[in-house]
């Protein structure tokens, strides 16, 4: 006599087990991927503008974005005696490590969101060149600084602000 006890067949083992190495093997590479960048460290290590005659524009301290997204250390805007103008990040420069960093200047205070980033307007000023250390970027002769009130570390991949500097004159 057949009952539906007997009809019913119980998963086979061998075939979970392939599944779950399958998985594993997908998911094992993806996740090397996508956290590795938060343990790896690209120092930098440029000197600052060596021009005699420089004053400072603005400056602000990097920080605390949310519990994984951190910054330190100072960024500073300086105009140098040829009169070209130079976003600095100092040597006490630091900023957890993500995939696709830019360097962007908002007009948001303190941004925390893309959305706040790019609502006042945000200037793209060109790829974090390493999340250690000082290094120097050329801003554009004809580029309005007075519109922007912050510098941001941004992941466009993600579209996740890492962390802020809010400029002060």
């Amino acid at each position: 006599m057949l009952t539906s006890r007997t009809l019913i067949r119980p998963p086979r083992r061998g075939a979970l087990v392939v599944a779950a190495a399958a998985i594993a093997v997908l998911a094992l590479p993806l996740a090397c991927y996508l956290a590795s960048p938060l343990f790896l460290t690209r120092a930098v290590s440029e000197r600052a503008p060596a021009a005699l005659a420089q004053s400072g524009l603005a400056a602000g301290q990097f920080g605390v974005v949310d519990a994984i997204h951190k910054g330190e250390g100072t960024a500073s805007v300086v105009q140098l005696a040829d009169g070209q103008r130079v976003l600095r990040f100092a040597d006490d420069f630091r900023v957890t490590n993500g995939p696709d960093l830019y360097v962007y200047l908002s007009g948001a205070a303190a941004p925390r969101t893309s959305g706040e980033l790019h609502a006042t307007g945000a200037f793209e000023v060109a790829q974090l060149k390493g999340n250690v250390g000082g290094q120097n970027y050329a801003l554009p002769d004809d580029l309005d600084l007075g519109t922007f009130r912050s510098v941001v570390i941004y992941c466009r991949r993600f579209t996740t602000v890492f962390s802020t500097a809010e400029l002060v004159s």
